[in-house]
């Protein structure tokens, strides 16, 4: 599939990650949407590319999604790569972690990434392209402790991008996960305040002990989750589909 001329829809797409694979996606010729519930970061990741546009949604919410897509692909074209990457993290004991914390969590890492991909599939299929992307976690295969909610939600995108990919494997449609260990992103500064907060220790000290999850000693960068990204969307990764590709130094 040409990555140039195609419009791609990437959430949460204003900061970190989302905004790295919209820019690498803009320089590789695709006509990028991007969406959020923050317009700010939005506007300030579409004026640095004239191929991104902004677009204010809530993946949780299924109305908002197809608002998004009715709007979007009115004014660019149909989508023919979409990346759900919109996601939230947070952590504490499973014995600790609330009802409500449970459900947001899996509402916007797990629910949201669904009402995402729901609405392009028919479209993708009757035309016999398209790309799915799934940002993942490397928290997707395998357990964390004080992330029980993180863990399940990440898990349940890897089998939702291998079950699509089963689904679609005949319609030129693929479907797949890149799985990152932690990423030198706003979201890791979150968990290094976190922990900082709940234990005391220096802001160095928890980097290291995050950083010690990584054989290679080192954060992922957001470009490096892009360009996996880009990858896959390209056409000589037709032939990928229902991966869960870990980016994570190393880490099984």
């Amino acid at each position: 599939m040409r990555i140039s001329g195609s419009h791609a829809l990437v959430t949460g797409g204003g900061t970190g990650v989302g905004r790295a694979i919209a820019e690498t996606l803009a320089k590789a010729g695709a006509t990028v949407t991007i969406c959020g519930r923050r317009r700010e970061p939005l506007d300030a990741a579409a004026a640095a590319n004239p191929n991104i546009f902004v677009e204010l949604a809530d993946v949780t919410n299924e109305a908002s999604v197809e608002q998004l897509y009715k709007r979007a692909e009115a004014a660019r074209g149909p989508f023919s790569i979409v990346v759900a990457n919109a996601g939230v993290a947070e952590s504490a004991p499973a014995h600790k972690t609330t009802l409500a914390q449970w459900n947001r969590i899996i509402a916007i890492n797990l629910t949201g990434a669904f009402l995402t991909v729901r609405p392009a599939l028919a479209g993708m299929a009757k035309r016999g392209e398209g790309r799915i992307v799934f940002v993942a976690s490397i928290a997707g295969l395998v357990g964390g402790a004080y992330i029980a909610p993180y863990v399940a939600s990440k898990h349940g995108v890897v089998g939702l991008a291998r079950s699509l990919a089963i689904e679609l494997a005949r319609t030129g449609v693929t479907s797949n996960a890149v799985c990152p260990g932690f990423v030198e992103t706003e979201m890791l500064q979150q968990s290094v305040d976190n922990i900082v907060a709940k234990t005391g220790r220096s802001a160095e000290e928890a980097r290291a002990s995050l950083v010690a999850g990584n054989p290679q000693g080192r954060f992922i960068q957001p470009d490096e989750v892009a360009d996996a990204v880009l990858w896959l969307c390209g056409d000589n990764a037709r032939s990928v589909n229902g991966q869960a590709i870990a980016l994570s130094g190393g880490m099984p």
